[in-house]
């Protein structure tokens, strides 16, 4: 049994609760106890897509400073190499990720959320990198999520000062894609997701290796990968099945197995 994460399966949507109170400190019990839960959704035939929430009061703080305080060289490489493992793990889920992030994402905790394809936060939510405050650095996948996703001038303005900032901003930044009020982000997350359980798995599986991989590699590397993934999907039950219902029905009328 986990004590740190709550893992439920409903319907394809997998929803991932960190809950170690009071702050969901990213320890290493919390962290290998993350890493465990995304693996159950990786392993699932269920799960078509995922959302990940720290609950209704807090997504998630970075790591348990007290923790690190007698840390050294050793000690730290392994701790953030294993925080970045499992949000390499998350990001490299085959299905659809959702951030729903409640309160604060602070260090860790964004690194969490950036590993997520999606994310929505709420109104008074408040996000940042205050480990330049520290001494440090992001130590997870900070440095490196973050300029992919907003742009390297705007992540190092972030990460250089620690400074936070609310859920206006982050969307202004592209750094969150949808704002709810903070009783409605968990809500807000799952009707996002409710698209994806029913869709064409196969095809989405495509278009996030395609794009995650894309973004990796050179222009005419991910061109050549878009093909191959293209031409794969024409194999599959859902291919011909999107395709006669839109040629009998029009668009948006297929009934997909995953197939």
């Amino acid at each position: 049994m986990s004590e740190c994460i709550d893992l439920q399966f409903n319907g394809g949507l997998a929803t991932l609760t960190l809950a170690q109170p009071p702050v969901n400190a990213l320890d290493r019990h919390l962290v290998g106890e993350l890493a465990d839960a995304v693996a159950q959704v990786r392993d699932s035939e269920e799960a078509r897509a995922l959302v990940v929430t720290g609950g209704p009061k807090v997504f998630a703080a970075g790591g348990d400073v007290k923790e690190m305080l007698g840390w050294g060289y050793r000690t730290a490489v392994r701790s953030s190499g294993a925080l970045g493992a499992a949000c390499d793990a998350l990001a490299g889920l085959p299905v659809p990720v959702i951030a729903a992030i409640n309160g604060y994402a602070f260090g860790g905790g964004l690194e969490v959320a950036l590993a997520a394809d999606l994310r929505v936060c709420a109104t008074d939510a408040k996000l940042g990198f205050p480990e330049i405050l520290l001494g440090v650095i992001p130590g997870a996948g900070g440095t490196q999520r973050l300029p992919r996703l907003v742009g390297a001038s705007r992540a190092k303005d972030l990460i250089y000062s620690g400074r936070t900032i609310g859920a206006e901003r982050a969307l202004q930044l592209g750094l969150v894609d949808h704002v709810a009020e903070p009783d409605a982000v968990l809500k807000t997350a799952a009707e996002l997701a409710e698209p994806y359980l029913r869709g064409p798995a196969l095809a989405l599986r495509a278009a996030k290796r395609a794009v995650d991989r894309g973004l990796e590699t050179s222009l005419e590397a991910g061109l050549e990968l878009e093909r191959e993934l293209f031409a794969g999907l024409f194999a599959t039950e859902d291919r011909a099945v999107g395709m006669a219902s839109f040629v009998a029905d029009g668009l948006g009328k297929a009934e997909f197995h995953g197939r």
